[in-house]
């Protein structure tokens, strides 16, 4: 993952490599490092952090899953040294963010990228965020 090119790349196998688009973090909320994949959901509800809470008055404790759902269709969990990094790789209802940087710090796909990226990548799997 590329936050500079505001790009994804899945690499599969010498000669197969996906590229998707994506919408970063906002600087001050960018995230960079090594993590893997420690849980993959579809139509995850989501459930925003304190952080968020300080910053947005009125914001629920969880949100439904659904089409209005920030997470979008699919969200993959980065773990680092055992413990969730409250960073994803997910889909998103605002399409229109991709390529910006827009995001608390997650990594954000328009729905059906995300759903293809689901398909082809398994748990564990190790993500570089540079």
């Amino acid at each position: 993952m590329d936050t500079e090119a505001r790009q994804l790349f899945l690499i599969e196998d010498a000669y197969t490599v996906m590229r998707y688009g994506v919408a970063v973090g906002a600087s001050e909320h960018r995230w960079r490092g090594i993590a893997h994949v420690g849980r993959m959901a579809k139509w995850p509800a989501w459930y925003p952090t304190d952080d968020m809470h300080a910053q947005t008055s009125g914001l629920p404790r969880r949100i439904e899953p659904g089409p209005s759902n920030p997470l979008g269709a699919r969200a993959l969990y980065l773990f680092a040294g055992g413990r969730d990094t409250l960073y994803r790789i997910h889909g998103t209802s605002e399409p229109w963010t991709i390529g910006t940087e827009a995001s608390s710090g997650c990594i954000r796909l328009v729905n059906e990228d995300i759903i293809e990226l689901f398909e082809r990548v398994q748990m564990y799997a190790k993500v570089i965020v540079i």
